[in-house]
């Protein structure tokens, strides 16, 4: 098994992300918290590793690197094997797709619904930019769900590293106190994520 280790707080979306990667691989690794409330990612010794100083940061024997993304798709592709990670390319640059789907139409808007409810007192929130986040949000669901009503996962009928990213999203949109429109086949998708061990151990955690 690799020497891995995981820089980054159990309470952010995009360390989440790469936990529930690393536990569908059966990969193990250490984590220790940085970020938030516990600090650390401004030190010159994090900003060495990860100049943007940000979670995660991925140390995998000599070799660190940061954004989630990258480290998902990385760990899909050095360490997992079909069905995770697709032989057909196709298949492959599909999970690319929706991965790059949810971090251009989906994060921004999520991220401005998670910090408002969660993480802003009620008098500090900005509720029009709250409407127009969820009413964006709903949007790129509903592309989601369209999609989902032909396939049982976001690429195929099997799990893939493609379903990580919106997997996490999908946990917060399910449990967030806001207006979701009735999307049938994302609630499925998203039933089964929450049946998977590795999802309800690193991904349905209070939000915090």
């Amino acid at each position: 098994m690799p020497d891995l280790k995981i820089l980054g707080r159990k309470n952010s979306v995009n360390v989440q992300k790469v936990m529930w990667c690393l536990d569908e691989l059966n990969i193990a690794a250490t984590r220790e918290d940085y970020g938030g409330a516990f600090g650390g990612n401004r030190t010159e010794d994090y900003l060495s590793m990860n100049p943007n100083g940000k979670v995660p940061t991925m140390i995998d024997g000599d070799f660190i690197l940061w954004e989630s993304q990258a480290i998902v798709r990385y760990l899909a592709e050095n360490y997992a094997s079909a069905p995770f990670f697709p032989n057909a390319l196709n298949e492959r640059y599909l999970c690319h797709q929706w991965m790059d789907f949810y971090i251009a139409e989906l994060h921004p808007a999520m991220t401005t619904i998670f910090w408002t409810l969660i993480r802003t007192a009620p008098a500090d929130r900005d509720n029009i930019a709250l409407e127009k986040a969820t009413n964006i949000a709903n949007l790129a669901w509903k592309i989601v769900d369209k999609h989902l009503s032909q396939s049982e996962y976001m690429v195929g009928n099997t799990f893939t590293f493609g379903d990580i990213p919106l997997g996490c999203a999908a946990y917060r949109w399910h449990n967030l106190e806001i207006t979701r429109d009735d999307l049938p086949h994302l609630k499925r998708w998203y039933q089964e994520l929450t049946n998977r061990p590795s999802f309800q151990k690193h991904v349905m955690l209070p939000l915090t």
